[in-house]
């Protein structure tokens, strides 16, 4: 894969320039994407920037947010050819920091669930994931050292996890939405994928312009939690957290159980009402004008939607924000730093008729908090482990994922 902290090094060091760096990633791209689809557009004439923190750093921008140089198509034929007139926030941000957003990656249509043609690199035969397909994929193959993606319910961490890279569901709002196609505005948040946690620490501490994300802290105490709140892990993902923890502790990680009150499998289901009501009314136009152009799952997703009432979804609301306040009153209280527990239910599923099962996801979506998910070394298909630290946290989470990532380089 490659990694940005070693492109920007050598770019430092002076041994390679921002444009060869670039040249580097379109020749990756050339190599690998005839078997991957991970994108829609690429820049055939990219503007390289000589100065800012991530010239030369190659970054693939999910296909629902806004860019002005390439098309933005939701992964929908309502959208073909779509040429926005601005670039969104995020993308902006990255201009400015001299990255070169040269590609736009795949998504499911609306960011819901039905398929891409996006292949996963690191497990051949099984589904790279899904919304943020593309990003995964283009990072897991090597063909990019940085991708954008979103998750409204596991859509960065799940397809991290699924292609074996590292993913980065940020805080709530700790990157702006402005300009990203919405599915649900109280659950929608950027997040990104790298090569590595360093990586990906590096690169949000530049974009949020917050470099205390990229700092190191001491040994985390981590709480392990297997989650009780919906249906069990398989065995294989259960195994990962396991070996995870070994390898933790043996790095001298302070570890112990930890698990979550009742009220949590209420907020576990509060997800799914907030996401349909809001879905329903962010999609109303694509609905009401272009219902026969929608992909069959989110056809039917939004016919049930509709139908929910505003009594429900403020009951859901509720549920929410008191599982948000009782979640931050338990995380102080325990004196745990982060916790840690699966990424996914198991591997990627084989075929491609579904982008896997978000479950282990949607609640810490919900709940607002910073996530990250990192491989597991092993045989097979990938696997992840998932760190998630309180609200506004994000630098203890980023420190312990790059903790947990030598230990595990250590004992493989």
């Amino acid at each position: 894969m490659l990694s940005l902290l070693s492109l920007r090094a050598r770019i430092e060091a002076g041994t390679l320039t921002p444009a060869q760096a670039i040249v580097r990633t379109r020749d990756a791209i050339a190599e690998h994407e005839p078997s991957v689809r991970a994108f829609v557009a690429t820049d055939a004439t990219p503007q390289v920037s000589d100065t800012g923190p991530l010239a030369g750093i190659a970054v693939g921008i999910k296909d629902i947010i806004d860019t002005a140089h390439l098309p933005t198509q939701m992964g929908s034929s309502i959208y073909a050819g779509w040429q926005p007139r601005a670039d969104a926030p995020i993308v902006a941000r990255l201009k400015r920091l001299g990255a070169v957003p040269l590609a736009k990656t795949t998504t499911t249509a609306f960011a819901f669930v039905d398929p891409t043609e996006t292949r996963n690199p690191r497990a051949p035969g099984r589904t790279p994931g899904g919304s943020s397909a593309g990003s995964a994929a283009a990072v897991a193959a090597g063909m990019l050292p940085l991708a954008l993606g979103t998750q409204t319910g596991g859509s960065v961490i799940r397809p991290a996890a699924f292609c074996g890279v590292v993913g980065v569901k940020p805080s709530f709002r700790l990157l702006p939405t402005v300009g990203v196609k919405c599915f649900s505005w109280t659950l929608d948040t950027l997040g990104l994928f790298a090569a590595s946690a360093a990586d990906a620490a590096h690169a949000l501490a530049l974009i949020a312009g917050r470099p205390e994300i990229d700092g190191t802290g001491p040994i985390p105490r981590i709480g392990l939690l297997v989650p009780e709140y919906c249906e069990a892990a398989e065995p294989d993902a259960l195994q990962a957290l396991d070996r995870a923890r070994v390898m933790a502790e043996a790095a001298g990680g302070d570890i112990r159980d930890f698990a979550l009150p009742d009220e949590f499998r209420h907020a576990f289901d509060a997800h799914a009402t907030i996401q349909d009501f809001e879905s329903a009314q962010a999609l109303a136009w694509e609905y009401e004008t272009h219902r026969d152009s929608l992909p069959p799952l989110l056809r039917g997703h939004l016919d049930t939607a509709r139908t929910i009432e505003a009594a429900t979804y403020d009951a859901a609301r509720r549920v929410a924000h008191h599982a948000r306040r009782s979640l931050r009153d338990i995380l102080r209280d325990s004196d745990l730093d982060i916790l840690l527990t699966v990424s996914a239910p198991g591997r990627a599923p084989e075929g491609y008729a579904s982008t896997g099962d978000s479950r282990f996801n949607r609640l810490w979506t919900l709940m607002g908090v910073p996530c990250v998910t990192i491989p597991v070394p092993g045989e097979g298909a990938p696997l992840g482990v998932q760190i998630i630290a309180r609200f506004g946290d994000d630098a203890r989470a980023l420190s312990a994922a790059k903790f947990l990532e030598k230990a595990f380089a250590k004992q493989s």
